[in-house]
Order: C-alpha cells, then sequence, then structure tokens
C-alpha cells in the first residue's frame, strides 16, 4: 500500500491559507500580522514549503513561476511605492527600452524604502502627483500599484530631463499606435505635474 502523507500540523495549514490568499507571497510583517508565527514560517523554510525571494519576503514553492518576479517583490516590500517612469512604460509596452532598475514612485515625505534586491531608483512624488492615475492591475495574483498609461507620460514629459526626450516621444508614439487614445487624460496629468505647455505641441503633432 503506498504510503500516506503525514499530516501538517494545524499551524502550518493556516499559514499556507494565508499565503494563498495574498496571491502566494507574503512578507514577514504581514506574516506576523496574519497570526503566523515567526517559527511557524521558518520550519516552512525548512521543508521547502515556502522559499525566500528576498530578505523579509517569502512565497509558496509550488506556486507558478513568477513571470514578473521584481514587481511582485518591489509590490510587497514597498507597499506605499507606485512603479512609474520607465518601468511603467514597459509594462504598458511604450517603450523598448528594457529597465535594468524599477522606478518607484513613493510620497515626498514616506520613509525611503530598504530593499536589496532588485535594484530600485526612487522618484518622490507628491500631492496629487502622487496619488493620481494609480491602478492595480494582478500581476502573478499580486496587485502592483501602478500609474495608467496616461499618467505614464505626463510624468515622463516631467522627467524628461532625466530620462530623455528620446524616450518620451517614443512613448507618444507606441500610445498613438495602441489606438486608444484619451487626450483629455493626457492635458489633465500634464496639468497635474505642471508640464501642459510642454506636451502641448507634441500631442498636436504626434496624435
Amino acid at each position: 500500500m503506498p504510503k500516506t502523507a503525514p499530516k501538517r500540523p494545524d499551524a502550518i495549514e493556516t499559514a499556507i491559507k494565508a499565503f494563498e490568499n495574498s496571491g502566494g507571497v507574503l512578507r514577514m510583517a504581514d506574516a506576523l500580522r496574519a497570526g503566523i508565527h515567526r517559527n511557524t514560517l521558518y520550519s516552512m523554510l525548512e521543508q521547502d514549503i515556502v522559499e525566500r525571494l528576498c530578505r523579509g519576503l517569502y512565497r509558496l514553492s509550488d506556486s507558478d513561476p513568477l513571470g514578473s518576479p521584481d514587481l511582485v517583490t518591489v509590490a510587497k516590500k514597498v507597499p506605499d511605492g507606485v512603479i512609474c517612469l520607465i518601468s511603467a512604460l514597459a509594462y504598458h509596452e511604450l517603450t523598448t527600452q528594457i529597465p535594468h532598475e524599477i522606478n518607484v514612485a513613493v510620497s515626498r515625505n514616506s520613509e525611503p524604502p530598504r530593499l536589496d534586491y532588485p535594484p530600485i531608483r526612487i522618484f518622490r512624488f507628491s500631492g496629487k502627483a502622487y496619488s493620481q492615475g494609480i491602478e492595480r492591475p494582478l500581476i502573478d495574483n499580486v496587485p502592483v500599484a501602478i500609474y495608467d498609461r496616461e499618467k505614464t507620460i505626463a510624468d515622463c514629459f516631467k522627467y524628461r530631463n532625466k530620462i530623455g526626450m528620446d524616450t518620451v516621444l517614443e512613448s507618444l508614439r507606441f500610445y498613438k499606435d495602441q489606438r486608444r487614445i484619451n487626450v483629455d487624460a493626457l492635458l489633465d496629468y500634464a496639468a497635474i505635474c505642471r508640464v501642459t505647455k510642454v506636451i502641448r505641441p507634441y500631442l498636436e503633432s504626434i496624435l
């Protein structure tokens, strides 16, 4: 007769359910708040029930491979961060650039995030420039805060000296090719980012 797998302790079963309810990924702090004892988590790690993505971030080992592990890690480790600029362009397929670091917007007065991996570049936004235009698509079953297409383009115009005007104009061309144009939203976000005078001529010539 085949051997029956030993029954897992209730604490581990409860912990697995907490992981599943969080898309298979949990920070240590969130695990503790969910009632998972630190020793339970370490036991799960020793038994290969979970794996460590980076310091303080764990994932169920039998989950499907992550398609975007860097975005998921940033979403979990920097819960108040919003994916922005080049990283947001890449997500929305508005650039040919391959980001070598994750661009993350945080509130101007927030504590600087501590993250050993992946490499991130922090941009401090304030007011509506930080809070408006956020969407939370599920990426690998984890909600990831990221600025929508129009807000991202407005942000890129604002930071054009840092990311390069060629990248900004390329994003506009890709935006036009996607055939889902919302000029009103672009101008609303441009006003928030204080780049209306800069962006309007390009909208008229490209869109």
